[in-house]
């Protein structure tokens, strides 16, 4: 129970609840791109007159039999102009400024002045290499 209560209290539980909810408003604009430019696009190339779209009929008078590839189509871009605009707006900044921080970081243990034992350790060795 603390480890959870450890977790609700942690001051990113909201930064994550505004990208839950940027994500779907996101989600639903690509969405709409989709399906009132690319679909229409894609449909288009499925023939004139009363053609369902790029795809065919199974059985040719029932319309539920509709194989909507044009639709698998739609699902493809959405995803791509999905991931691609995650990756350019959030992944590429994020490892700039990941990369940024490790940079100007202080320098870890190497600066550290050696220890009386780390000292002795190395004397020891020299010897025990010279014998």
């Amino acid at each position: 129970m603390k480890g959870f209560k450890d977790f609700i209290m942690r001051g990113n539980l909201v930064e994550l609840a505004v990208a839950v909810a940027i994500g779907g408003a996101f989600t639903a604009l690509v969405g709409a791109f989709t399906t009132t430019i690319i679909d229409p696009i894609i449909a288009s190339a499925g023939g004139g007159g009363m053609s369902l779209g790029l795809g065919f009929q199974i059985i040719s008078d029932n319309a539920k039999t509709f194989v909507n590839i044009g639709g698998f189509i739609t699902a493809i871009i959405t995803f791509l102009i999905t991931a691609a605009v995650i990756y350019f707006a959030i992944v590429v900044p994020y490892e700039k400024a990941k990369a940024f921080m490790d940079r100007n970081k202080p320098a870890a243990d190497e600066d550290a002045p050696a220890t009386a034992e780390d000292l002795l350790t190395d004397i020891r060795d020299l010897l025990k290499s010279r014998a």
